[in-house]
């Protein structure tokens, strides 16, 4: 079972083709369930040539940013093959 962690919001790279998928309303969203919540689901990560590659979150990713948090809860997990 992946053990959470926590990660640089600044040190995570995110791929261009999940760049395209930013919608700010629901970043706007999430941000204000994280105040009234807090972080209840972490993203996941995968380990990349010179740091961490963001999988699934980015969101919750931009969420924390925009509430200016340095620092994000997630899970390190193995990237499948295509």
């Amino acid at each position: 079972m992946p053990i959470k962690s926590m990660f640089s919001i600044a040190d995570l790279r995110i791929p261009v083709k999940r760049k395209k998928t930013l919608k700010a309303d629901k970043v706007t969203e999430i941000a204000e369930d994280i105040l009234e919540n807090g972080q209840l689901t972490p993203i996941q990560v995968r380990e990349g040539k010179t740091g961490f590659v963001l999988i699934e979150g980015y969101h919750r990713l931009e969420a924390m940013r925009a509430l200016g948090e340095e620092q994000i809860e997630g899970y390190v997990v193995r990237a499948r093959l295509h």
